[in-house]
């Protein structure tokens, strides 16, 4: 799983402070979406997924990096439970 962080001009140290922490929020309940949707046969390797955590528009995206397959199944209910207002 990465995440591409997306912030108005070069990040200062209070920025980055901000990243890692919301990262280690959102880390764990992407992690739960992923799992409860893809079921036992992922065995926890998310390798495949990247999203765009957004500080300007405070949002999390399902990124156009991630497989398209993974895309069309989970983007509309990613942005409902996870991804509007997280940050």
């Amino acid at each position: 799983m990465t995440f591409n962080w997306i912030l108005e001009g070069l990040p200062n140290p209070a920025q980055l402070k901000t990243c890692i922490e919301l990262e280690y929020q959102l880390r764990p309940r992407i992690t739960r979406f992923l799992m409860d949707r893809l079921g036992p046969e992922y065995l926890g390797d998310f390798s495949d997924f990247h999203f765009d955590v957004d500080l300007v528009s405070r949002e999390v995206r399902i990124s156009d990096k991630t497989p398209a397959a993974y895309i069309a199944g989970l983007s509309m209910d990613f942005m409902n439970e996870i991804g509007r207002g997280c940050c």
